[in-house]
């Protein structure tokens, strides 16, 4: 039985319970029963090998064999800071910035957003992360931070990141992305605007904070198509084949 399980709670002991949507699809997909073996993990970058030794209506108990720390993240934590889309396009780019490595997403609010997750959507998307992270075998969870205006998020990312980072934006009219992959290694924050881009105004901003402005080609992506193909660019000289 290869399928992996979340716990939200830590698992700090020999023991450990699931309950609610996990334990359904245990008991009523998998069909689980006393002596099976699964693997759980619990976000803290651990895998554990465990065995059912009870379960009930609504909840499996299991014993924990094993414990193993194994880690599939990128060489450096990769920020992707985006203007959100509209509805399940969202819970698609989260899915994919998960496979893909990042460790943390910032929804932000510029002067074009149409999306601003408030603690609904928020929980929505953090779950997203788990069942993306449950597919692809990442053991700590892609961080969902709560939503930052522009001006903020420009100002701090390279003071939150480190003195040596480069942050840069997805915007027409900036270097060719194809120009850029020698200069791709200190690449630590990313930012892909709303469907009307970002302002000029915003541009200004960032690039007096240094940020480095990037096209990804002659043709204008959807927020998320961008978001993906930004951070495939920079995320594969981290990822070791």
């Amino acid at each position: 039985m290869s399928e992996r399980f979340y716990s939200a709670e830590p698992i700090t002991s020999d023991q450990v319970v699931l309950a609610d949507s996990e334990a359904h699809h245990l008991l009523h997909v998998m069909r689980v029963s006393s002596g099976d073996q699964v693997t759980l993990f619990d976000g803290s970058g651990a895998e554990f090998v465990a065995e059912v030794v009870a379960s009930r209506r609504s909840q499996v108990e299991f014993a924990i064999l094993s414990r193993a720390e194994i880690d599939r993240e990128l060489a450096f934590p990769l920020i992707v800071g985006v203007a959100l889309p509209k509805g399940d396009r969202q819970k698609w780019l989260v899915e994919k910035l998960t496979e893909l490595g990042i460790s943390k997403l910032v929804p932000l609010i510029t002067e074009r957003s149409v999306a601003e997750p408030g603690p609904a959507a928020r929980a929505r998307l953090e779950q997203a992360v788990i069942k993306a992270s449950k597919q692809c075998g990442r053991n700590l969870l892609m961080d969902i931070a709560v939503a930052k205006r522009w001006e903020e998020f420009v100002c701090d990312s390279p003071d939150e990141t480190g003195s040596d980072t480069q942050c840069i934006i997805a915007h027409p009219g900036g270097d060719p992305m194809v120009d850029f992959p020698a200069r791709l290694h200190g690449v630590r924050v990313l930012a892909v605007g709303p469907e009307g881009g970002f302002t000029e105004h915003e541009i200004e901003l960032a690039v007096k904070k240094g940020w480095q402005v990037v096209s990804l080609g002659r043709r204008i992506l959807r927020i998320e198509t961008a978001a993906v193909a930004l951070a495939c660019a920079v995320a594969q000289p981290l990822t070791e084949c």
